[in-house]
């Protein structure tokens, strides 16, 4: 597998300049490679849902890119231009996650638990494929700081949703007090330990050469993920949790950090795409059915939309705009780790409703990641247009 990701790895990085002018995506890229090397296909990476490998890469990739996630919302940041995200995240969300519930019900006839658990898995929207929008000038400002905010957030207010359903779908007596405990706990966890490391970090006697003071991430992420595991605190929420507190209290160290740590992040979730491809085959794809695939498209051209365009109702925004940030909510790397949380979780019909998941994930890969290049260049005429209507009336 090793080999085979180098190889791909390698192409997606001489073909990334192509990708970033045309629809060519380098995310499809790693999807399809997957597919098409898996062990429904050529078989020339064999491994299966339940592999130890697979399990593994999941849980040290959700942690990786929860916690540099977290270091791009510093508090002080959300107190600024919160209206429009908090919009999305506040109203949109939860609107999306509701929709999506309802057509899980409705369409593919899952008990309350099973939609509303796929629902939150599909509830967060990818900062990675969103990056193709808000890393381009040509969008207006206010619509890439929407989901740049709201990506960076949602993957951490997704996840206790999805562990809760997981717990009562586990079929297991659910202690609810024991839950909140391992929640609660992992916030409190991933707020302590960089507190702690902040105060040790300004004690004068104390110094460090900006090299090692770069690394004190990396320390406090090793800390956290050991302590989460032996005390029984969620990891994933400790991630998140300091990956904000640390760009709160130590912004000179988050900004030292967050370029080497932007390079792991993006290894692990190219890693992850391309597992997760190998997971796919024709057999996966035939269990859902005709139904299933109407629910997919569904939840990406109805749920989201109509969720953020209710959410948004009142904003002023240009309906251009309000367009934009309806359709751009890809769902990718946090629903494809979560996706992962429910193959493994070992509850009743887990790989169906996986499978179900893998189908609305590849669909929404390969459309956002393919629309994202015209819809900047529509921007970038429009505001051509405005230029030269200004220029003649000026004239």
């Amino acid at each position: 597998m090793t080999i085979a990701f180098g190889v791909v790895l390698l192409l997606a990085i001489l073909i990334s300049g192509i990708a970033h002018r045309t629809v060519l995506s380098t995310a499809v890229l790693f999807l399809v490679a997957g597919f098409v090397l898996g062990s429904g296909v050529t078989d020339v990476i064999p491994i299966q849902a339940g592999d130890p490998t697979v399990s593994l890469i999941a849980e040290l990739a959700l942690f990786i890119v929860l916690f540099t996630d977290g270091q791009r919302i510093a508090v002080r940041d959300l107190t600024r231009a919160w209206k429009l995200p908090g919009r999305a995240l506040l109203l949109g969300m939860p609107l999306t996650f509701a929709i999506t519930a309802v057509l899980g019900v409705v369409l593919l006839q899952l008990s309350w638990p099973q939609a509303l658990l796929i629902a939150a898995v599909l509830a967060p929207t990818d900062p990675v494929l969103s990056s193709a929008i808000v890393g381009r000038g040509e969008i207006p400002g206010r619509v890439r700081h929407l989901l740049s905010v709201e990506s960076g957030l949602n993957d951490g207010l997704a996840l206790p949703i999805v562990l809760v359903f997981l717990t009562i779908l586990s079929g297991e007596q659910t202690d609810f007090g024991l839950l909140a405990l391992e929640l609660v706990g992992g916030i409190a966890l991933g707020v302590v330990v960089p507190l702690l490391v902040a105060g040790l970090v300004r004690i004068k006697f104390l110094s460090s050469t900006p090299l090692y003071a770069a690394l004190t991430p990396v320390a406090i992420g090793c800390l956290i993920f050991g302590i989460a595991h032996l005390t029984g605190a969620n990891p994933y929420l400790a991630a998140f949790a300091a990956g904000m507190t640390i760009a709160s209290t130590m912004p000179a160290v988050r900004d030292a950090f967050i370029e080497f740590g932007d390079y792991v992040a993006e290894i692990v979730k190219l890693l992850a795409l391309f597992v997760f491809g190998a997971l796919i085959s024709p057999a996966v794809l035939a269990d859902v059915s005709a139904l299933g695939y109407v629910y997919a498209v569904l939840a990406l051209v109805l749920a989201r939309p109509v969720a953020v365009w209710i959410a948004l109702l009142g904003s002023k925004l240009p309906w251009e705009e309000q367009a934009t940030a309806a359709w751009f909510g890809p769902k990718g790397f946090a629903s494809v780790l979560y996706g992962l949380l429910v193959l493994e979780s070992g509850i009743v019909d887990a790989e169906h409703l996986f499978h179900i998941i893998v189908v609305v994930i590849s669909l929404s890969i390969i459309a956002h990641s393919s629309t994202d290049v015209p819809i900047a260049r529509w921007f970038a005429r429009m505001e051509q247009r405005d230029r030269e209507a200004a220029r003649l009336d000026t004239g």
